[in-house]
């Protein structure tokens, strides 16, 4: 496996710095660290027509909202975007960049949901906020204006993974989704990574998924809840269609790959973009890396499609990205 040469340079940047991994950092200093990271790697701040913070009701008190609302009238079509951060780091703060881009570039109405942390609030208790976020959404889709027959949850990381529990729950207890993204997404906490070995301290790792886990699980036998591991499902038909997004050099590369498959196999249509020589957290940082706004133009241009704004210059660019 080759390292992508923006790769390469940001490797080495790091280590010439001597920046420690988030893991051998406290919670405070992590969490710190992480934001300044992708705050460096996000590239020009996008403008949209409007961004208001909101407080909901959640299962254990107030969730913050943030809507990023692009220019245009009447209900538009929605994402509920769930930050990345191991469910352990991150904020509304963190998935900025992102939100602002695909509010743009669908375009469509952009919200993501602040949920509860571990190890403070460890599993189910993100699960839940984001389940009853994209329900209160729903419900109130006339105050937000919201096409409700056009809503759809994605998230990167660990928000991957919950955007993929938050379905299986929709399919039980509603709302109806038209799509889930999926950007390298946990989905098998059970075992070690199948991805790469390395455990280069510069670069996430399969330390980096062990450190994350152990904050999220109280207890390890979760680890086999579908809500936790969506891989182990004994049933994905019926999901929204996917577009699955993964890294070569990624730890979660392989889990996210079956996981694609998986989903082929049970009847729901699946689209999965595969970025060579790119590593864990590239969408976020499309400052740094050409293959980050890559990639968010392939969830922007699969957005427009389940949300019926396709057009003919949308169709996806060569970026490895097989049709399902």
């Amino acid at each position: 496996m080759a390292l992508h040469p923006e790769v390469a340079a940001y490797r080495a940047a790091r280590a010439v710095t001597g920046t420690p991994p988030l893991y051998a950092q406290t919670l405070t200093e992590a969490r710190a660290a992480d934001l300044a990271a992708i705050r460096a790697g996000t590239g020009e701040v996008e403008p949209v027509a409007e961004v208001r913070d909101e407080m909901i009701p959640g299962p254990a008190g107030e969730l913050p909202l943030r809507v990023y609302r692009p220019a245009g009238p009447g209900p538009l079509p929605t994402l509920l975007y769930f930050f990345g951060g191991g469910w352990t780091l991150g904020s509304i703060d963190t998935a900025d960049g992102i939100c602002r881009r695909l509010a743009n570039a669908v375009p469509c109405q952009v919200i993501t949901v602040g949920y509860r942390l571990a190890p403070e609030h460890p599993f189910p208790a993100a699960v839940h906020d984001c389940h009853a976020a994209t329900r209160w959404v729903a419900g109130h889709a006339d105050r937000l204006g919201v096409d409700p027959e056009r809503l759809a949850v994605g998230g990167d990381s660990a928000g991957g993974n919950l955007a993929a529990a938050v379905t299986l729950l929709c399919r039980a207890e509603g709302p109806t989704l038209a799509a889930q993204l999926l950007v390298y997404p946990n989905t098998d906490q059970s075992g070690e990574p199948a991805g790469p070995a390395d455990d280069d301290p510069t670069l996430f790792n399969r330390r980096s998924v062990a450190w994350y886990r152990t904050h999220y699980l109280a207890d390890p036998a979760h680890a086999r809840d579908p809500l936790v591991s969506p891989l182990l499902a004994d049933d994905l038909s019926g999901l929204p269609p996917a577009l699955v997004v993964t890294a070569e050099l990624d730890p979660l590369c392989a889990e996210g790959q079956r996981y694609a498959e998986r989903l082929r196999d049970a009847g729901v249509p699946t689209r999965l973009a595969h970025f060579p020589g790119m590593i864990h957290g590239f969408f976020a940082m499309p400052g740094a890396f050409t293959d980050g706004r890559r990639a968010q133009l392939d969830a922007a241009a699969f957005l427009r499609e389940r949300f019926g704004l396709q057009r003919e210059q949308d169709r996806p660019p060569d970026t490895g990205v097989q049709d399902g």
